[in-house]
């Protein structure tokens, strides 16, 4: 192949700072930009010139920090100013090029750059080659923090720079690129509501499929477990899983959510390993760093994206949730998930994140939906009460190494089905939404946890009025589809929104116990607990947990947690 640019831009990033030295009038380093280069590029087969308009500049008057060559459509800008385009940027030491589908930085404010970036890499399939993070270095200036901020997608050239095939290549995939955001934005390429905002389906044919599809990957769950799971999402958008390490914690969030079509490589899918470390919100979040630039954290970008397509559901996996305190790094999103509110015919919430720290006004958008998986050992930390409230904990510690039946079954692999938002969107946010469509429900809730809350409050464990609505929420949830009956939907919330409350290894919390069994089941002596039939009693997995929780009492000490 004849080398057509890539010794042109090698001689400006070999030449440029010594040509700085000298007056910009004349020099003939402006030629090479403005002229040669032009002309280069022009020649290239690829780029129709009735079409493109390519420009290249080193500055006017002064000579500039990052010199630049900019490839762009005429039918969305033909000024640098304004629009986005290709263009190549050469950092201000010239040790590295940028190729990059980027913005005008002159007339676009920063949160359309951040709008527009979202919207570009949300939308097109780039390959994995390509960046599409806020790694750009172009130097110190404050035009090069501007460019910076503006790159969509990048390619990255160090100072030698690679073959003219490989410059080409790269050039047309990024032009590629291009015209494909370009046919999206001017509404040329026709997309189907379907495939837009994905499909709609039933609570229930929600649960049947994703079941269907998680048991035809070969894992073994409870259709109740996989009931339970997206019933809590709906109810509340943040979920703890806890259990011993190899329970399937990780891989029932991992299969649920490709069974819905959010998966990593659509980026709906995002799976964030907590360090021990983190002990603010900047970890998630992001930080202002010394120059005064956000550096966006792992959940910042998802924020965004769901942001930025409200139709697509976004699930984020916290692993190994409490090796950091929760309470630490944890609680601007707890306290902004409180204050979700109807608005506009939709959910909305306080800002997550403000435009004098992120450059953008964020709430937390009402189809971000959180898991965080934990272990209870001698490297994890406990949750305080404000974590347990603001959240369903669902225990994973039902072990059955010898039941291989699920394997012989013959399953018939399902594939996944893009849904979109409405399936987990919450319907209801208080208890008079509820309140309205199932008085009676409420009405039967409340008289139970009354009941329980006489005994809780023996301990100081009593739950408040937040509890109290989510469970109503929950059991309305369950009543429209006839997914569980009463006992057994309560029988879930009471195991996972209040006994892990209980916590201590005085003669009171021994009482607790006692008394809240005679709820669940009935009065159980503690000589025959362990041989007690519970396959009849009212909330069978509650009373076990119960029951578990008094054996371990007898030791000085018990909590809902296996440790």
């Amino acid at each position: 192949m004849a080398e057509e640019i890539r010794p042109l831009l090698q001689q400006v990033m070999n030449e440029y700072l010594m040509a700085k030295r000298d007056p910009i009038a004349g020099h003939m380093m402006g030629s090479l930009v403005r002229n040669s280069l032009v002309s280069a590029f022009g020649r290239l087969n690829f780029i129709p010139n009735d079409r493109y308009e390519i420009k290249g500049s080193v500055g006017q008057g002064n000579w500039a920090a990052v010199p630049w060559l900019a490839i762009m459509n005429k039918d969305i800008t033909t000024s640098t100013q304004r629009g986005y385009y290709i263009v190549y940027l050469f950092s201000e030491d010239m040790e590295r090029l940028y190729l990059t589908l980027a913005q005008g930085v002159t007339e676009s404010s920063r949160n359309e750059m951040a709008r527009i970036n979202e919207e570009i890499r949300s939308n097109l399939n780039i390959d994995p080659d390509i960046s599409t993070d806020n790694g750009i270095e172009l130097g110190s200036s404050t035009l090069a923090k501007k460019y910076e901020l503006s790159a969509a997608a990048y390619i990255l050239y160090e100072k030698e720079l690679p073959s003219e095939e490989t410059l080409q290549h790269d050039l047309e995939r990024m032009i590629n690129y291009y015209e494909q955001y370009i046919a999206l934005s001017l509404g040329k390429i026709e997309i189907t509501e379907e495939e837009e905002t994905g499909k709609s389906l039933s609570l229930k044919d929600t649960v049947d499929h994703a079941y269907q599809y998680i048991k035809g990957k070969g894992f073994y769950f409870e259709e109740t477990e996989v009931i339970n799971l997206i019933l809590s999402l709906k109810t509340k958008p943040f979920v703890i899983l806890s259990g011993i390490s190899g329970t399937g914690k990780t891989k029932i969030v991992q299969w649920f959510a490709e069974s819905i079509g959010a998966t990593e490589d659509n980026n709906q899918f995002t799976l964030i390993p907590v360090r021990p470390d983190w002990n603010d919100g900047s970890d998630l979040l992001g930080y202002t760093d010394i120059k005064g630039d956000f550096k966006e954290g792992p959940l910042a970008k998802v924020i965004m994206r769901a942001f930025n397509n409200p139709n697509k559901p976004y699930i984020v996996l916290l692993d190994e949730m409490n090796l950091a305190r929760v309470e630490y790094y944890f609680s601007d999103i707890l306290s902004v998930m409180e204050s979700r509110t109807w608005k506009g015919g939709g959910i909305t919430t306080s800002n997550l994140l403000t435009e004098e720290i992120a450059g953008v006004n964020l709430p937390l958008p009402s189809n971000v939906y959180i898991v965080g998986t934990v272990n209870m050992d001698e490297t994890t930390h406990p949750f305080s009460k404000k974590v347990l409230d603001r959240a369903n904990t669902i225990e994973f510690d039902r072990i059955q190494l010898g039941h291989l039946d699920f394997l012989y079954e013959e399953v018939q692999k399902k594939d996944p089905v893009k849904l979109n938002q409405e399936v987990l969107e919450a319907n209801y946010l208080h208890l008079k939404d509820v309140f309205a469509e199932y008085p009676d429900l409420v009405r039967r809730v409340t008289e139970e946890l009354v009941k329980i809350n006489d005994v809780l409050q023996l301990i100081h464990a009593q739950v408040g009025y937040r509890v109290r609505d989510e469970i109503c929420m929950y059991l309305a949830y369950n009543q429209q589809e006839a997914l569980m009956d009463f006992n057994q939907a309560f029988d879930h919330c009471l195991l996972q929104k209040i006994l892990p409350r209980i916590v201590g290894s005085d003669s009171r919390v021994s009482e607790v116990l006692n008394r809240l069994l005679e709820i669940c089941a009935f009065e159980i002596p503690e000589d025959v607990d362990s041989t007690v039939d519970l396959t009849y009693v009212k909330y069978p997995s509650s009373t076990e947990k119960l029951l578990e929780m008094r054996r371990r009492l007898v030791d000085g000490f018990t909590s809902f947690w296996i440790s």
